[in-house]
């Protein structure tokens, strides 16, 4: 079961979209208080060659779904460096086994994972969102690094709704 229902997702994004400048600060402020790791996940990307511009396509990832996390009725623990790191080994290791698999086969298995995925209105609006913003195509070393973070984030997300449904 989802944590990020469709109408939650789509409130959050509406939400955000409304939100002024300073609003979007103050959302970033309370994530630095609540999700400090997945705020650092994000502003680290221009280590990685990702520019200012580009940089605002995942910070816009990350506030619809904080704002999500906010309005899904569930305190949602702190997602920590550990989670990320594992969520990020399973989504590497994702990838690299469709390495040589041939590109239908790809899009079938790429089509059941988002249908099954346990975020999947989160990961739809992920992939949404990079794709209005040709980010989808992975050109450069800094996109590819852009897109790893953004889908990391979602594997987070679904790492602690998966906790939190367990209890």
């Amino acid at each position: 079961m989802t944590l990020l229902t469709q109408t939650v997702m789509v409130r959050a994004n509406i939400d955000v979209d409304r939100m002024s400048a300073q609003q979007k600060v103050e959302l970033a402020d309370e994530i630095y208080i609540q999700q400090p790791n997945l705020l650092a996940s994000i502003l680290v990307l221009p280590r990685y060659g990702v520019d200012m511009l580009q940089l605002e396509v995942p910070i816009h990832v990350l506030l619809v779904a904080f704002q999500a996390m906010k309005h899904c009725g569930h305190a949602v623990p702190t997602i920590s460096e550990d989670v990320q790191e594992t969520c990020l080994q399973r989504l590497t290791a994702t990838m690299q086994f469709t390495e040589g698999v041939p590109p239908d086969l790809v899009a079938q298995m790429i089509t059941k994972s988002c249908v099954d995925h346990p975020e999947r209105y989160l990961l739809a609006f992920v992939y949404g969102h990079l794709g209005e913003h040709d980010l989808l195509r992975v050109r450069t070393d800094a996109e590819k690094f852009l897109l790893l973070a953004c889908l990391n984030l979602v594997e987070c997300v679904a790492y602690v709704g998966g906790q939190l449904q367990a209890r």
